[in-house]
């Protein structure tokens, strides 16, 4: 049995694409039966330019091949990712040229990786299993300039009919895609295995404190610095706004660092420090120090589908969360995650206001914990891919 995984990040490199690949794999190991093959096509770390960390360009053990990709020096911008994506595709297609697979596995949060997915299983007449991480054709009226969205979708549309029928199955990341996909596909076979709570956090203690005794709180938010998250439109407005009360701290990257630089600036604001990306080890320690873990969504009417990784590492954490969200993730924040409050994405005196609900304190949160381990989520997906390989055979 040989299995051919495809994933554009992949360990060490830091993202939530990265953290669940690396899961699975892991999984899958366990699950192959004696002399199966896992492969494994990803790239050299690559999330972001101003994090770089050392990898093999190939890894191989009993089992397990891992070769990772060199991609050119790239930005956030569309054509860098494009010019980029090219280059993993290429490769990808030649080194799985004269190669033969019982299943093809691809997880996608852009639609291009499991389009290349749909094009290597539908030339091998073989199974192909989706993990869709993002709705990309819902995405991109929101992110895209109106006159580029408006030519560009409907051939991102196609291409996206053709990658989900291509599939044998598709899991969805987050339970807000369900009325998206189902709607548009109401042949295809769907499953709903979510991000989860990585080992590293898991085995951190979360011991409950006392009240914050000092007057300003420390604030943090960590990851991606994109359009999605929206910061440069609801961080300087805060900040100012409970300038006596709060400090932020924001690490992380991404493409629209600088204008959340600028909109810092612009607003006169000192309570905000900007840090770079940094190691697990050390982001877990940041989450440790601070009295607030701070998540937000840009209002946009897609992000009211997704569901945000970091709200797993926040809510292991055991720390109050105040999270600008809407829809679907503010629906998961309020049934799931105690001591956590919502307001609407870019509303900074809504912010303010649900802020003086929280319990500044850290809580156990034992069953959300149990309940989106990410080991054990990833043991139920792989035997589900496991299953659809034994059908096949």
């Amino acid at each position: 049995m040989k299995v051919l995984i495809l994933s554009f990040y992949f360990r060490p490199d830091l993202s939530a694409g990265s953290f669940r690949t690396t899961a699975l794999v892991d999984a899958l190991k366990q699950q192959m039966p004696a002399g199966g093959v896992i492969d494994v096509l990803t790239t050299l770390p690559n999330r972001y330019s101003s994090f770089s960390v050392e990898a093999q360009a190939e890894e191989s053990v009993p089992g397990l091949s891992v070769i990772r990709i060199a991609l050119p020096p790239h930005q956030s911008g569309m054509l860098d990712q494009a010019r980029a994506f090219i280059s993993y595709a290429r490769e990808v297609l030649r080194r799985t040229r004269d190669q033969e697979y019982d299943l093809v596995y691809a997880t996608s949060s852009r639609l291009m990786t499991a389009a290349l997915g749909a094009w290597v299983a539908r030339k091998r007449n073989i199974p192909l299993y989706l993990d869709i991480r993002d709705i990309f054709v819902d995405t991109i009226k929101d992110v895209l300039p109106k006159h580029m969205a408006i030519l560009v979708k409907p051939a991102f549309a196609l291409l996206e009919s053709w990658t989900i029928n291509s599939a044998r199955k598709v899991n969805l990341v987050s339970h807000g895609f369900a009325g998206y996909f189902t709607a548009r596909y109401p042949k295809q076979r769907f499953s709903y295995f979510t991000n989860g709570i990585d080992d590293e956090f898991l085995s951190l203690a979360t011991p409950e404190s006392g009240a914050k005794t000092g007057n300003v709180l420390e604030v943090l938010y960590a990851g991606n610095l994109g359009e999605g998250q929206g910061l440069h439109a609801i961080i300087p407005k805060l900040a100012k706004k409970m300038h006596y009360r709060v400090r932020f701290k924001v690490i992380g990257d991404g493409g629209r660092k600088e204008a959340l630089r600028a909109a810092l600036v612009s607003a006169g604001v000192d309570n905000v420090e900007l840090l770079p990306p940094m190691k697990r080890e050390q982001l877990i320690e940041a989450y440790q120090a601070a009295d607030v873990l701070f998540l937000h969504l840009n209002d946009y009417d897609a992000f009211r589908k997704v569901l945000p990784s970091k709200l797993f590492e926040y809510g292991a954490m055991g720390k109050p969360i105040w999270a600008g969200v809407s829809g679907y993730p503010a629906e998961f924040v309020c049934t799931e995650l105690d001591n956590a409050v919502v307001f609407h994405p870019c509303d900074a005196e809504e912010a303010e206001r649900v802020f003086n609900q929280l319990r500044l304190h850290n809580e156990h949160r034992d069953q959300f914990v149990a309940k989106f381990s990410r080991i054990n989520i990833a043991k139920e997906m792989a035997f589900d891919i496991m299953s659809m390989v034994k059908l096949h055979s």
